[in-house]
């Protein structure tokens, strides 16, 4: 590629600091919290507010490893462009790109099956799972269609998904200036497995809430001052998108009994229906449904562009890079996303689904905090954020111990993920009998639509 072409595919540096917060705030926010806090509740009780705290604590370990990694290398490509500056070793950047890719398949098939649930039955009665595939089949053609995702797009979203969350926290307030509720529940803490492995489930489901951030090191490409701007935006989403999931979890444990938050898979909308503030349940639920939708959908569509962008690297087979002649849009790779996401839809509910998402990316995690260790030694010839060594240090230590069973996930979550990790390795040895060992992998170009 010539030094014009280059220049002409380079993205502009548009964004500020307050853009990339929303951004932030924006990834981290969406099915997770309108899917999950009745999961959570059934580790620990009332309290289930503490298993988001101490999930926030963890997850900004990691966060140090990022921010000072985005400062380095302001590129679009996330882990997959660390692990290969760290190690070189093209089979390595490949797993871990195609790992970060099928945690986006499983985030999206766990939204899938909340979509399905009772958020959808406030407008039309049908099993969860007719639910789940009537909406893959939607996000399949959304994405065939093709869509041209913006700042404006992302920022009415982003808006949308708070206005829900924040809905919910003025429930709270309202009902304790009220005296409805029992805000005690909230205090209340009783662990089916004791007090730490109560409180390490819990955690660990809850992290799925958090996972979002690191999409966000996408957007360090497009930032006017990713050096000083990304590490801000960072820290303060963690922080406001962590006070918002701790306020809505009080606020759910308050109104709604444990056993009701439990059953429920549109915990929120329990919450709704309670509450002495009126607030129009179907509205709730299509606020729920939006939210839900868009994180699958970002999500599946970031996959089959990620297949395409492997395909085109000619590290997994050519096939999947076939590109349709009218719609421009990779119609294999969005096929084949589809096709394993309903898949998993049949394999699990939304619980199962979210701890496998969080398997996946803890692994990642993982390596990003050895990663940026290992990367000490490279030096920039500019200013960045870094991390103090410890937080990396601890943050991969968390990674690999939150992985382990001891956080009471079922053997068919280990199952999923590494049967998803085999389907990567399989891939690669085909293409490796086809087309030869594959001697250089460019992280940029699998996720960059040059």
């Amino acid at each position: 590629m010539s030094t014009g072409q280059v220049e002409h595919h380079s993205l502009k540096r548009v964004i500020g600091r307050r853009v990339l917060l929303l951004f932030v705030v924006g990834d981290i926010l969406g099915a997770g919290i309108y899917a999950l806090v009745g999961k959570v509740a059934g580790h620990v009780g009332g309290a289930l507010w503490l298993p988001f705290l101490v999930a926030f604590v963890l997850a900004a370990l990691t966060a140090t490893a990022y921010a000072e990694l985005v400062g380095k290398y302001p590129q679009a490509a996330g882990a997959a462009l660390y692990v290969n500056k760290a190690f070189g070793i093209p089979f390595v950047t490949f797993i871990v790109a195609f790992t970060v890719m099928m945690s986006g398949i499983t985030s999206a098939s766990a939204a899938a099956r909340a979509f399905g649930g009772d958020y959808l039955a406030e407008f039309v009665s049908m099993p969860v799972l007719v639910g789940a595939f009537i909406f893959l089949a939607l996000v399949a053609l959304v994405n065939f269609a093709g869509i041209s995702e913006s700042v404006k797009v992302n920022v009415v979203l982003t808006v949308i998904e708070a206005f829900g969350l924040l809905v919910i926290v003025v429930i709270g307030i309202f009902a304790l200036f009220a005296g409805d509720g029992q805000p005690a529940r909230a205090l209340e803490f009783h662990p089916a497995n004791g007090a730490f492995l109560g409180v390490l489930g819990g955690t660990a489901l809850a992290f799925y809430a958090l996972l979002g951030f690191e999409d966000s090191v996408n957007l360090a490409e497009e930032a006017k001052n990713p050096q000083k701007d990304f590490p801000r935006a960072l820290f303060g989403g963690l922080i406001v998108a962590a006070l918002i999931y701790m306020a809505v979890a009080f606020t759910a444990t308050m109104l709604v009994d444990t056993k009701t938050l439990m059953a429920s898979d549109g915990p929120l909308l329990e919450v709704v229906k309670v509450a002495g503030l009126a607030f129009p349940p179907k509205l709730f639920a299509l606020i729920a449904l939006l939210a839900v939708g868009n994180t699958a959908l970002i999500n599946m569509l970031m996959a089959s562009r990620l297949v395409y962008g492997m395909a085109r690297q000619r590290i997994i087979p050519g096939f999947f890079g076939t590109v349709h002649p009218t719609r421009s849009t990779p119609w294999i790779a969005i096929v084949f996303t589809i096709a394993v996401a309903a898949v998993l839809v049949s394999t699990g509910d939304v619980a199962p689904l979210a701890n496998t998402t969080v398997l996946l990316l803890l692994l990642v995690f993982a390596l990003v905090n050895i990663c940026v260790l290992v990367l000490r030694r490279d030096e920039v010839g500019h200013d960045h954020y870094r991390a103090p060594t410890w937080a990396p240090v601890l943050g991969a230590v968390v990674c690999l111990f939150l992985a382990l069973p001891l956080t009471g996930r079922t053997a068919d979550v280990y199952v999923r993920a590494g049967g998803l990790i085999a389907l990567g390795v399989l891939l690669w040895v085909i293409n490796w009998i086809f087309h030869g060992r594959v001697t250089r992998v460019d992280p940029a170009k699998i996720t960059s639509d040059d």
